[in-house]
């Protein structure tokens, strides 16, 4: 997990560094909470509601840790790069610069309910939402003219529905936001709905 990879990070990175004399947390708490976390994960994979919440609960106590020490780096650090980056902890990217996005891709499309679909996208970073655009395609294997499917912020779950069941459908997406207003589409992905 990425929040016990940066707790592990900052706890060596803090420890005994002197240009961070004082933290607000104590190493030893830090420690013993990322213990607690990664037992907590361990256990969580064998499963049930309350591991789930014990895993919950014991990643938000770093979370806390590791907020309050960030705030503490921040300051400390006063805009010197190479001091924040000695704590452990990430440098941001301040940067609200828009860039051109890439072209999309669809993943993967699977079946929800009888007339739904449900299709994967690749992430792409910074992107606002996920436009879709289904196009039925024909006995002859001529589409249907397309509809605009919506548009969708997790591009992991996008629901289509509306489809007729045993009828083929082409999709294609395009990530909304960069600098142009959009991305290019996606190559588009025939499935047949059932």
């Amino acid at each position: 997990m990425a929040i016990l990879a940066i707790g592990e990070k900052v706890l060596a990175g803090t420890s005994g560094n002197p240009a961070f004399p004082d933290p607000p947390v104590r190493m030893e708490v830090l420690e013993q909470a990322l213990d607690e976390f990664s037992l907590a994960i361990q256990a969580q994979a064998k499963g049930g509601p309350l591991a789930t919440a014990i895993r919950n609960n014991a990643r938000r106590k770093v979370m806390e840790l590791l907020s309050r020490l960030a705030r503490y780096v921040e300051v400390r650090s006063n805009n010197e790069l190479p001091t924040l980056l000695s704590s452990g902890f990430p440098a941001r990217n301040r940067s609200r610069a828009q860039v051109q996005f890439p072209k999309a891709g669809i993943l993967k499309i699977t079946r929800r309910s009888s007339g739904q679909l449900n299709l994967q996208e690749s992430a792409i970073p910074n992107a606002r939402c996920y436009q879709v655009v289904c196009t039925q395609v024909g006995p002859d294997g001529e589409p249907v003219p397309s509809r605009d499917a919506g548009r969708f912020t997790n591009c992991r779950a996008i629901p289509i529905g509306g489809l007729t069941p045993g009828k083929v459908y082409s999709f294609r997406v395009r990530a909304i936001g960069g600098s142009r207003g959009s991305g290019y589409w996606s190559d588009p992905v025939s499935h047949r709905c059932r």
